[in-house]
């Protein structure tokens, strides 16, 4: 049971000192947790004032207060400054890290400074070491993650590993921190912020315990949740074929990007669908710990690294984000060419939906004439996957002037080089949704620049498509625009309730509000259960006015010429309704951020 009813216990390790701390962070039934959490740790620690790049500034890992107590209660909030635009972001990940951090004690660790060369931090209930580890300068991810492993090795217990490689090291904006194994921090740069901090990687050693609640309420409730998620049909799309099952419904609706989203629909589709994965190369399914639903699919890849018949055999994770972005927006029809660039994407520790969406527009402009090979370095082109196994190791090595800029960012590239109009950007290189209206301005606007702000895409789905070439009235725009923002504001609020316990965002069905406050109160956090719908917009618009505060103009967000050159199976897109609804948003967001702030802690 969490130790006390209005703290969280937060680890601050300063790199350039090597001194560290506990605080008992107070406030705790205003931020409950994970997303929360790490808000309010930057609005008392961070420098708003100071670059991302700085590294004095914080670097968070948070777990909710339901981590270890609940199934799929699995992901950890990391929260940062991004190098990608200068504002407050959020990364989420799975693997062992939370269960680790739960039984080493802490709901958060804070890391400032920078460390005198590259070093990895190690930390554990009663331990902390900092251990240079120069020699693993320009290693990949896996070489690293084989010699990290090595420490703490003596003690019991979860223990999870957290690193960086060469894109992480070269500050690449969106570099990705690898968590344990095929896990990630991805969008916005968590990896470059390690980087920063010459922090190869971290340690968690999950070697202390946690005593479970007494009563009957909890062990009754534990096994209503699991009784829930593992013996009804629920979770049993995430199990099965996955995310990547929607490789194909998205293609018959005409909203799945291809080629630097040229077209919404290809016939091709069954080389890289959900089901010719599953038939042809899945090799397994695996889980986070503690959740018993096991959604990551792992892959079988053989290559040939010599003459005759000399194969190595490798396992590489995939899901719908990944295949689409390293998949139809590059042009590739064969599963296992994916599987290739997802590799190396792993690799370098690049996050593969940035990556491949840059090397989409790339492509692009090296067609159209707005860069030539010179920049490139490599004949870029839609389909050919050798080519972009080159591209990504320019792009994560920042093998020339170009490269540097496209690593800073396609929209770095645009300002650069021309070609914003074809770019599919949308806060950052677009998730794999070409949905419509709603989707492009919740991705663009949103929090996180993510498809996991709020289901637009969803949204745009449950709309019935009109008449062929007939638009929108003013009349209907109004109304319209209105149900739109109100979705996107509730759900937000809804999925703020998930980030902040922290639980896998697959298990919302599981965890309805009520639900969410029997287990806080069931593990003896009353105060957090009966004051959750205040906290919550409490928690919205802390989240928020940091981001405002850290340089986010939602006024000056624009959407791309591309996004409105499609056709999905609703017809071509609305731009009046578009745009009507991008100012509303902003408004939106606007009167969320006014919302009185937590509590300092």
């Amino acid at each position: 049971m969490p130790a006390s009813a209005t703290t969280s216990r937060v680890l601050h390790v300063d790199l350039a000192t090597g001194a560290s701390r506990v605080i008992q962070f107070e406030g705790r039934p205003l931020h409950l947790g994970g997303s929360g959490l790490a808000a309010a740790l930057y609005e008392a620690y961070g420098l708003p004032g100071a670059p991302a790049e700085d590294p004095r500034q914080p670097l968070i890992f948070a777990i909710g207060p339901l981590t270890g107590y609940y199934p799929l209660m699995s992901k950890v909030v990391c929260g940062f400054r991004s190098p990608y635009n200068g504002q407050w972001a959020e990364s989420h990940a799975g693997g062992r890290l939370a269960l680790a951090l739960r039984f080493a004690g802490y709901d958060a660790l804070m890391i400032t400074g920078a460390a005198r060369t590259l070093s990895c931090l190690v930390v554990g209930s009663r331990r902390l070491e900092v251990h240079d580890v120069h020699y693993l300068r320009g290693q990949d991810v896996f070489v690293t993650g084989k010699y990290l492993r090595r420490f703490g090795k003596d003690s019991s217990g979860h223990r999870s590993t957290v690193r960086i490689g060469p894109a992480g090291e070269k500050g690449v904006a969106f570099a990705c921190a690898n968590v344990d194994s095929f896990r990630h921090f991805g969008r916005l740069g968590a990896g470059a912020v390690m980087g920063a901090k010459n922090l190869k990687g971290i340690v968690v050693l999950g070697d202390g315990g946690a005593a479970l609640p007494e009563g009957k309420d909890y062990p009754k409730l534990f096994r209503d949740i699991y009784g829930a998620v593992t013996g009804t049909d629920m979770m049993q799309k995430y199990h099965d074929l996955g995310t990547a099952e929607n490789l194909s419904v998205l293609n018959e609706l005409k909203a799945l990007p291809w080629r630097n989203l040229q077209a919404t629909t290809d016939p091709a589709i069954d080389g890289i669908s959900g089901e010719r994965f599953a038939e042809q190369l899945l090799l397994r399914q695996t889980a986070c710990a503690g959740c018993p639903v096991g959604c990551i699919h792992i892959g079988l890849l053989r290559q040939q690294f010599a003459r005759d018949h000399e194969f190595l055999y490798k396992q590489v994770s995939y899901d719908y984000e990944p295949i689409f972005a390293q998949g139809s927006m590059l042009g590739l029809t064969n599963a296992s060419d994916v599987l290739a660039l997802l590799d190396d994407t792993e690799k370098l520790g690049l996050d593969c939906m940035s990556a491949g969406v840059a090397l989409a527009w790339a492509t692009e402009a090296l067609e159209r004439g707005v860069i030539t090979e010179a920049e490139t370095l490599a004949p870029l082109a839609f389909g050919n996957v050798a080519t972009y196994m080159t591209g990504l190791h320019h792009l994560a090595n920042g093998a020339n002037e170009f490269w540097r800029t496209l690593g800073r960012g396609t929209p770095s590239a645009t300002d650069a080089y021309g070609g914003r109009e074809f770019s599919c950007v949308l806060g950052q290189e677009m998730a794999g949704y070409a949905t419509g209206e709603v989707f492009f301005v919740a991705q663009a606007l949103g929090f996180r620049h993510s498809h996991l702000d709020s289901g637009g895409y969803s949204f745009d789905q449950s709309v019935p498509p009109r008449e062929p070439g007939t638009f929108r009235t003013p009349e209907e725009i109004t109304a319209d625009v209105n149900k739109a923002v109100a979705f996107l504001a509730d759900d937000e609020q809804k999925r703020i309730a998930i980030n902040c316990m922290v639980a896998c965002l697959f298990s919302r069905k599981a965890y309805s509000m009520p639900r969410l406050q029997e287990a806080l109160a069931a593990i003896g956090c009353r105060a957090e259960a009966d004051g959750m719908p205040d906290a919550l917009r409490t928690v919205q618009a802390a989240r928020w006015r940091l981001k405002l505060q850290t340089g986010y103009r939602p006024e000056e967000v624009t959407i791309p010429k591309r996004f409105t050159e499609i056709v999905t199976w609703k017809g071509p897109i609305d731009t009046a309704y578009m745009e009507a609804l991008r100012l509303a948003y902003v408004d939106a967001i606007r009167r969320m951020a006014d919302a009185p702030a937590p509590a300092a802690g």
